[in-house]
C-alpha cells in the first residue's frame, strides 16, 4: 500500500508541477507559498506559512528572500514575529496560475478519478492530516 500511494502521489505531483513550471515560471517552492498566501487572503505570518507547508523557517527565510526580490512578496516585523504579504506581481501571477493548475490537477488526478472518488479521496486525506483514526 505504501508503495502504490508514494508512486500514485509522486507521479501525479510530478506532472501537475512540470505542467505548472512550464506555465507561470514559478518553482514548485515559489508556487506553494503563493498558492498559501493566496488562499489566506494574502497575509500570513511566516511562521505558519512554515507549518502549512511543513517546512523548517530556514528553508522557509531563504525562499522569502528570494521571492521578495522579485516582488512577489514583503516581510514585515510585527509583534512576535513576521508577517508575509502577498505583493501586486505576486498577486498578479497567482492569479495568472491558477487557472492552469486547476486545469492540470482536473487532468492529473480528478479527471482519473470516478463519479464519487474524488469526494471519498479528499475526505480520507483530510481525515490522515487530522490524525482521526476513525
Amino acid at each position: 500500500m505504501w508503495l502504490l500511494w508514494k508512486r500514485a502521489y509522486e507521479t501525479t505531483r510530478a506532472a501537475v508541477i512540470a505542467d505548472m513550471t512550464a506555465a507561470s515560471g514559478l518553482s514548485e517552492s515559489e508556487l506553494s507559498v503563493l498558492v498559501c498566501l493566496h488562499e489566506s487572503g494574502g497575509v500570513l505570518r511566516q511562521n505558519a506559512i512554515a507549518a502549512a507547508l511543513g517546512w523548517d523557517r530556514t528553508r522557509l527565510s531563504h525562499l522569502l528572500t528570494r521571492m521578495e526580490k522579485r516582488d512577489y512578496v514583503a516581510r514585515g516585523k510585527v509583534a512576535n514575529g513576521v508577517e508575509v504579504t502577498l505583493r501586486p506581481t505576486g498577486q498578479r501571477t497567482i492569479d495568472a496560475s491558477v487557472p492552469a493548475l486547476e486545469a492540470s490537477t482536473r487532468r492529473h488526478l480528478l479527471d482519473r478519478l470516478a463519479p464519487g472518488d474524488a469526494t471519498a479521496l479528499k475526505e480520507i486525506v483530510e481525515r490522515l492530516l487530522s490524525g482521526d483514526s476513525r
